[in-house]
């Protein structure tokens, strides 16, 4: 079973840049070889203000995610220092919302 990848509109306008090129890659492979197939294998469940979400570890980068039926809604991918905090202001997004 394929799972639909929905990305928050801010991912590739300031997340991706902010990735070094050569990272890049890795992040995307990752996404689209785990969260596509079995995010919840890869995947590990957050807690606190983001419980229902999910990161996926790519390096010292970070992909947070809610799994919605057959959809991966991935709300950002940063370095591990700043995912949680940005995530967090991001919640509210639901695709399709804007």
């Amino acid at each position: 079973m394929a799972y639909l990848l929905r990305y928050h509109p801010a991912v590739a306008e300031e997340d991706v840049p902010g990735i070094p090129r050569n990272l890049q890659a890795r992040v995307a492979r990752a996404l689209e070889s785990r969260l596509t197939t079995a995010p919840w294998q890869y995947g590990v469940p957050l807690r606190g203000s983001l419980k229902g979400y999910w990161k996926l570890r790519a390096g010292d980068y970070r992909v947070v995610f809610k799994v919605v039926a057959r959809e991966v809604w991935i709300l950002t991918i940063l370095h591990r220092k700043r995912v949680y905090e940005k995530a967090a202001s991001r919640i509210s997004w639901r695709p399709g919302a804007g």
